[in-house]
């Protein structure tokens, strides 16, 4: 169950880390920004368990998802610079 939590919360998460951080570089389909913002709350749990704010099989909260789908955003920006 705390995978498909964290799946939701990030779908949750790139819709809001996408209305924070809009852009032209930035993704702009639904489906990707959606990605993107659960590979940001899975990055958001495992860092958080890294340095132990988090225990282990606890997933982010919603406002460390956003962060971790604004850094993965971010980061996504910097590569499709370099692309084009």
């Amino acid at each position: 169950m705390g995978i498909i939590w964290t799946i939701i919360i990030g779908f949750l998460a790139g819709l809001v880390a996408k209305w924070i951080m809009p852009g032209d570089k930035e993704p702009s389909g639904f489906i990707l920004t959606t990605l993107l913002g659960i590979i940001g709350a899975f990055v958001a749990s495992y860092l958080g368990q890294a340095v132990g704010w988090y225990r282990a099989g606890e997933g982010a909260g919603f406002i460390g998802a956003v962060v971790g789908a604004i850094i993965v955003l971010a980061i996504y920006g910097m590569v499709a610079r370099r692309r084009a």
